[in-house]
């Protein structure tokens, strides 16, 4: 039993900037398995609304091809990617971009089983895209981890708490609050990839993993995917803890700051921040009590 070659999509809506969507199928099984790879790697494979326009589109093909069994994510080059793109996000369009329809929205519609395969690495909006598909394969050159509070990106929603359900209470807080990062073998012990490969090998384990998933029911797969996300439905959507909490975050100081020192390459400057807030009270303290008196 062998495998086709991978194979562009083509046709109406199937012309892309920013991803590469192709197909194989199996040719002693006869179902295939589609494969969305973010097509950026001189930028770190990060995300804007048009890459992510462009996976709906993907994704929304290959769910309504009834011959693909499984949905392949994955970035070009060496890494699968650093999550949103920061220039990108100066321009005031972080928030469009976490509420319009999400990457982690897409995997958590998916009727197919999705399967991410992570190299180099896979930090922030990829990490928690990874950690919400179905099934994550690691070469051993990957690294993973978060950098929302390193960059001043709040980020609320299923897919913060759901990571508890992946590797535990304590390490979830630990990976987004912490933004250390983790090789592949701490990612395994931690329970957050299903397996590590060695580079030049992790195609080839593909392969065989989307060969054991396509041996089984296509509609028993979907049922059971659908059945394990439903877990995520208790969750809050994104956006609805930042809003009431600061639904100005990215006009504020401290939400414009850690662009700003990703950008300018040095530390971020939160703390100074507060120091003047703190100053800016006392002041505004002083002139009410002089007022009174």
């Amino acid at each position: 039993m062998s495998w086709s070659d991978w194979k562009d999509v083509e046709g109406e809506g199937m012309t892309f900037d920013e991803i590469l969507y192709d197909k194989k199928h199996h040719e002693g099984l006869g179902g295939g398995i589609a494969r969305v790879t973010i097509n950026k790697p001189d930028k770190y494979n990060t995300m804007s609304l048009s890459t992510v326009d462009e996976m709906f589109r993907a994704f929304y093909d290959a769910n309504h091809d009834p011959s693909i069994g499984v949905i392949i994510v994955a970035g070009a080059g060496k890494h699968f990617g650093t999550g949103g793109d920061v220039e990108w996000e100066q321009w005031g369009l972080r928030e469009a971009f976490y509420n319009r329809y999400p990457h982690n929205r897409l995997i958590r519609n998916s009727r197919k089983p999705v399967l991410a395969v992570v190299q180099g690495y896979c930090l922030g909006g990829h990490n928690h895209m990874a950690y919400c598909c179905d099934f994550t394969l690691a070469a051993h050159t990957a690294k993973f981890g978060q950098a929302g509070p390193k960059v001043s990106s709040p980020a609320d929603g299923f897919f913060v708490p759901y990571l508890t359900k992946v590797i535990g209470a304590k390490k979830a807080r630990e990976m987004w609050m912490l933004c250390r990062h983790y090789s592949a073998e701490e990612a395994l012990d931690m329970g957050l990839v299903n397996a590590v490969f060695p580079l030049d090998e992790i195609w080839q384990e593909v392969e065989n993993w989307c060969e054991e998933l396509l041996q089984k029911s296509p509609g028993c797969l979907e049922i059971l995917k659908a059945s394990f996300d439903q877990e995520m439905d208790g969750y809050t959507e994104m956006g609805v803890i930042s809003s009431q909490f600061y639904p100005d975050w990215f006009d504020m100081p401290e939400g414009k700051e850690g662009g700003a020192s990703f950008q300018e390459k040095r530390p971020p400057r939160f703390w100074s921040l507060r120091e003047r807030e703190a100053e800016l009270r006392a002041q505004f303290q002083k002139e009410y009590e002089d007022g009174e008196s």
